[in-house]
Formats: structure tokens, C-alpha cells, sequence
């Protein structure tokens, strides 16, 4: 069984997301995919196989974490098309199958991947008490980002704050589904970049997520809004880094950007 590891929302290895991929013929069983996962052991795993032609998608595709299967992932998502427009599998905008519905991605001129994903529906929540102790920094705004992503966005004072924030990421999992997506306006537009977000997800295996496609989808209204723009850059400020270009189009918000494939080998077990 070949495998992958694609590093996604970057056009370099080692930075950006990396993501497991693997093209099947079929899924095998729940407990076999969570095994894997684990292995691989990097935030997501995907899980790719064709489906027949004439339906409503191409391919049907699964993420895990190393503890938990997930409902959306962007950057596995960007990983798993990079492997079949990199292969051969698939020509032009392939049609994912997958929990959230049918998710498309599609290659751009440049070698970018865009992918269509339905826009996180943003409510104002009250800060939960003890959120600001847990991030370690003032929480300006708090909004639930809806069942698809189950996360806390929340604004903090300037990019700085986002830099610097050391979580106490046991005690930050008690305030939502999967965690916390903390935010800024980009100090300087001028570096390329409009918005800085880190995300923390201890509830699902991973204390702090490299770059997080899924998060953008309620990072591009939540920052459409205040700078009265559609089409934004955020920046994921953890240590790896990575840039996802976002364009908010009502309730689907387009996520583009590249991946590398930096490991081809085989899986024995």
C-alpha cells in the first residue's frame, strides 16, 4: 500500500502542514484507517478511493487524526488532490465524497489548488469563563464556528499576542468541540498577509495544528466582514508556517494554496 506525506499550504518541504495520504481501492475497516493514522501520526491522514463514474463525486474521501476521524479538513483535503493531479489519477476539478458533502478541488495556472468548502456559520458567543486563562491572553470577541469545525474563534489584541500565546492547552479543551483558533489583523498588509491565526485542538490528538484549512473557512467571513474585502491572505503563524489564500463567496468560502510531496514509500503493514 503506497503512501505519502505531503506538506500542504506551502510550495517548500518542511513547513506548511504535512497530511498522510493514501489512494485505496477501498476502505477498510474503521480500526485499520485509526491505526494508520496513528503511525503516521501527523495531524491528518486521508483516505482516498475512486468512486463510479455517473455519480455526484469522484473519489470518496476520509481524514483521521491519531485519535478520532474528522468532519472537515482542508489541508488533507489540498494533500490528497496534489497526489492525483502529481499521479495522473485525476485530470481537472475533482468532486471529494466525504462527511461535510461534496467538497471540489481544482488546479489553477500557477500550480495553486483551490478547494470549494462550505463557509463555517459564525454565532457570538459569551467568552466561557476560564478561556482567557487557558490561552493566556484577553479574548476581544468569541464566536461558535458551527458543528463542521466545532471550534472557539477568537479575536486577541494585536498579531504579537497571536506569536506569543503558550496555551494551557489541557485546560483550553474544556471550552469547545475541537479547540481554539486565535486571531489577529496582520500588522502590516504590506508583508503579503491581512489576518494571523494559531489553532489548538487537544480534543482531537493535536495540541497545536500547523496550518488549518478548515479553520479558514471562519477566518474569511469573520475578517471579510471587518476589512470589507472578499478576497483575503491569512497567515498561520506556528512554528511551521503557512498562507491560505481565501475568497468568501456567501456559504462556500474557496481556500487556495500549494503542496509538496516530500515522502513516496510503502506501507508493510
Amino acid at each position: 500500500m503506497r503512501i505519502r506525506i505531503v506538506d500542504a499550504f506551502t510550495d517548500r518541504p518542511f513547513a506548511g502542514n504535512p497530511a498522510g495520504v493514501l489512494i485505496l481501492d477501498a476502505f477498510p475497516d474503521d480500526e485499520r484507517l485509526q491505526k494508520i493514522a496513528l503511525e503516521v501520526n501527523h495531524a491528518e491522514t486521508a483516505f482516498a478511493h475512486r468512486l463510479p463514474e455517473g455519480g455526484e463525486a469522484d473519489w470518496a474521501l476520509r481524514w483521521f487524526t491519531p485519535t478520532a476521524e474528522v468532519n472537515m479538513c482542508g489541508h488533507a483535503t489540498l494533500a490528497t488532490a496534489h497526489v492525483l493531479y502529481s499521479t495522473g489519477a485525476h485530470e481537472g476539478p475533482v468532486r471529494f465524497a466525504t462527511r461535510s458533502g461534496v467538497l471540489v478541488a481544482a488546479p489553477g495556472a500557477d500550480g495553486s489548488i483551490t478547494l470549494d468548502f462550505p463557509t463555517a456559520p459564525l454565532t457570538a458567543v459569551e467568552l466561557p469563563p476560564g478561556v482567557t486563562e487557558a490561552l493566556g491572553a484577553e479574548a476581544l470577541t468569541a464566536f461558535d464556528t458551527g458543528p463542521n469545525i466545532g471550534d472557539l474563534l477568537v479575536e486577541v489584541a494585536d498579531e504579537k499576542t497571536v506569536h506569543a500565546l503558550a496555551p494551557d492547552l489541557k485546560s483550553l479543551g474544556a471550552h469547545s468541540e475541537r479547540g481554539i483558533i486565535a486571531t489577529a489583523r496582520a500588522e502590516d498588509p504590506g508583508r503579503g498577509y491581512d489576518f494571523v491565526s494559531r489553532c489548538f485542538f487537544p480534543n482531537i490528538g493535536i495540541d497545536e495544528d500547523p496550518v488549518t484549512g478548515s479553520a479558514h473557512t471562519a477566518l474569511a467571513p469573520y475578517w471579510s466582514e471587518r476589512l470589507g474585502r472578499t478576497e483575503l491572505t491569512g497567515l498561520q503563524a506556528s512554528p511551521r508556517s503557512g498562507r491560505v489564500r481565501t475568497e468568501l463567496r456567501g456559504e462556500r468560502t474557496l481556500l487556495s494554496g500549494r503542496a509538496v510531496t516530500v515522502i513516496d514509500g510503502e506501507l508493510l503493514a
